[in-house]
């Protein structure tokens, strides 16, 4: 066996078995997600983070690459009990560390008591206890306040269905996962995805009848140009927003945000609507949650620990969630809110 090496900022550094070699730092945290670990693995609000798989066994279904939310794989780092062999191939191929035979019990339960915690990784042959601390000492000096949108975003705007017969969208791409595009192509909006550092101009050349802004990584604080094009549309154009989203569309209205202890990562988060008292189940992925919604009035929150879950705005033409409405992988209760979003917007007839 080729052993590894995790550095933990509570001052442990555990023993694992290496499956693909390299060494890394960043974020340690954890989902519980026991199915889509291929869609985990491809989604970009993963960025900069270690990330910690619950379930036991990742793998067991192989890896299609259908099942992609983007084109490569974006944690810094993969943490398992134990890896098959075609994902340990995979994350090799990609060049992302990862490490298996260690109690991932004890990681999830020490981040849910203390929070997401810094760590270091070492793992392939010659790697050694000190490797990983080096890499923990590096990622200590590491700023959380990174241009992190310029490594999740497209370069240059792309189109989905020209030909559609639906509203014109302007997605403002932070790091969307590519299942929102398709959940607005499905009901034959045009899709206009532009990079998280859109101007104004940009936007006005699409002449979008609803502005989008996706989900993403990291502090809601990173993506200003984004905020700024809230600011200057609100009011004139319907907004919507998921995840990161939702945090970068409540602090331009006068909201704000806050980091988390450990955040929501996983397929069973429940969120009760206040209007209906309906309880639903939803897949999540934020280490950031709105802590004053500002203009917007809450609607949905987290049955765990009452975070908001969901922000709107009749007035204002806004609606935004926190969890991933599009929901790959995880339940599909929570699809309607495409319908809703669009149902803001004036179908183009011209």
């Amino acid at each position: 066996m080729t052993k590894a090496y995790v550095a933990l900022e509570d001052g442990r550094t555990i023993e694992a078995r290496s499956r693909a070699p390299g060494r890394t730092r960043g974020e340690l945290v954890f989902t519980t997600a026991y199915t889509g670990y291929e869609e985990s693995l491809t989604d970009p609000s993963y960025e900069e983070q270690i990330l910690t798989f619950s379930y036991p066994l990742i793998g067991n279904y192989g890896v299609r690459e259908e099942r992609f939310e983007s084109d490569r794989v974006h944690p810094r780092g993969v943490v398992a009990r134990d890896l098959t062999e075609d994902v340990a191939e995979w994350l090799t191929a990609e060049g992302v560390p990862a490490v298996d035979e260690l109690d991932t019990r004890d990681l999830v339960t020490g981040i849910r008591e203390e929070g997401a915690m810094r760590c270091g990784i070492a793992a392939g042959p010659d790697t050694t206890a000190a490797d990983a601390e080096a890499e923990l000492g590096a990622c200590k000096g590491m700023s959380e306040h990174t241009d992190i949108g310029s490594r999740v975003s497209i370069d240059e705007p792309t189109t989905y269905n020209p030909d559609g017969d639906g509203p014109r969208v302007a997605l403002i791409d932070c790091g969307a996962k590519g299942s929102i595009a398709s959940s607005l192509v499905e009901r034959d909006a045009i899709v206009e995805k532009l990079p998280y550092d859109a101007t104004v101009a940009d936007v006005e050349s699409v002449d979008p009848d609803l502005l989008f802004v996706s989900n993403g990584p990291g502090d809601p604080e990173n993506f200003q140009a984004a905020a700024a094009l809230v600011e200057e549309y609100v009011g004139d154009v319907p907004l919507a927003g998921i995840c990161l989203g939702q945090q970068v569309i409540a602090n331009a209205l006068g909201g704000e945000t806050e980091k988390m202890e450990f955040g929501h990562r996983g397929v069973n988060q429940p969120v009760r609507d206040l209007r209906s008292n309906q309880v639903v189940m939803t897949t999540q992925n934020h280490g950031y949650t709105v802590s004053e919604p500002g203009d917007l009035d809450v609607t949905q929150i987290n049955v765990n620990d009452d975070t908001p879950e969901g922000l709107e705005s009749d007035e204002l033409e806004v609606i935004t969630r926190q969890y991933h409405p599009e929901a790959n992988p995880g339940p599909h209760d929570t699809l309607g809110f495409f319908d809703d979003v669009l149902g803001m917007t004036t179908t183009r007839t011209d």
